[in-house]
């Protein structure tokens, strides 16, 4: 695989993280490595010492998870074949036991194939793990999921709940940029996707990407990075892209997502896709109408908004209850079956 690229400046850090850092950095959505978070998990322990495959297995009840699975040819990073038309991997379900023993296989491989496990809740692959291994400070009710693989570079993404990563096994290379550089990552297709979000295309830890990726130089001027060691981990906002490079023939991460809302609210992205469809062929100037309605609805709302209609009148644009997102929901569906 490539050699860990270091773009842009390093993000901020705090030493010897706690909890409290947690909250406090979700509290200002400011992406920030947490130094030593984890520090003292049995996992990372076992980590440094070289006994993390044999952790893993005193922790397995017989669980699995699906499985990227690669040739040596694609060198660790799964992606997209050259035109698009297909992925360059393939999935398949594995016990978390069969997974160690083909990593500790192709350990000293000089090109080994790609095995990945991701994003397996714990409690579905180490139902153990989380008492022994505790939450850093995540919001109560996050179940954290499992990161399982060889050396992998996983392409850069966004996601749009905030996340909490924490390293265990190996070393990781994060590279993050704002989501105000959306325009500058040349995004591949939003409903065709390698791991069910979108991606940048852009290749930039293979060197110049200059005559391929022009706009990218905007991006990569404002990227950022870290080096995660094991215990250290890393506050990632809803709607930063972030590229993870893994460089250990065993590497593991864990990591904690949760949502800033109300439970139960509509996607935000399934309104851009139906944004998308609905004003994407509408002439300039109708999309210049369209953005002034959405910036005063959506936006920059406020009470302005609604503050001249009695409460009883206001509808959709009402206190935000789970009644009212029902409300919306059907009203949107209403609309779409008329169509």
């Amino acid at each position: 695989m490539s050699a860990p690229v270091r773009l842009g400046r390093p993000l901020p850090e705090v030493a010897a993280a706690t909890p409290a850092d947690v909250v406090a950095c979700a509290a200002e959505g400011r992406p920030t490595v947490l130094r030593g978070l984890v520090g003292d998990w049995p996992a990372v322990r076992a980590a440094r010492e070289n006994r993390l495959a044999d952790y893993l297995r005193s922790l397995d009840r017989g669980g699995g998870g699906d499985v990227i699975l690669g040739g040596p040819e694609i060198e660790g990073r799964p992606f997209y074949n050259a035109d698009l038309s297909g992925l360059n991997f393939e999935r398949a379900r594995r016990p978390l036991a069969a997974l160690l023993t083909a990593l500790e296989a192709a350990a000293d491989q000089a090109r080994p194939p790609t095995m990945y496990m991701g994003s397996v809740p714990a409690s579905a692959l180490t139902p153990d793990f989380s008492a022994a291994n505790p939450a850093p400070g995540t919001p109560a009710g996050v179940e954290p999921r499992l990161w399982i693989g060889n050396a992998t570079t996983i392409q850069t993404h966004y996601d749009q709940s905030d996340n909490v990563a924490c390293a265990v096994g190996g070393q990781r290379v994060f590279t993050l940029f704002p989501p105000e550089q959306v325009a500058n990552l040349y995004v591949g297709p939003l409903d065709f996707t390698p791991a069910g979000q979108p991606i940048s295309l852009v290749p930039f830890d293979r060197g110049d990407w200059r005559e391929d990726w022009p706009r990218f130089d905007a991006a990569a001027e404002a990227a950022r990075h870290a080096v995660l060691e094991p215990g250290d981990a890393i506050y990632i906002p809803s709607l930063w892209w972030h590229h993870v490079q893994a460089t250990a023939p065993l590497s593991m991460l864990v990591n904690y997502w949760w949502t800033v809302g109300r439970p139960g609210a509509p996607s935000p992205f399934d309104a851009l896709v139906l944004a998308i469809g609905a004003l994407g062929d509408l002439p300039p100037e109708r999309r210049r109408a369209w953005a002034a309605f959405f910036d005063h609805y959506v936006f920059e709302t406020d009470a302005r908004t609604h503050a001249h209609l009695p409460p009883e009148r206001r509808g959709v644009l009402g206190e935000s209850t789970p009644v009212m997102l029902e409300r919306i929901k059907r009203f949107v569906m209403n609309g779409l079956a008329r169509r």
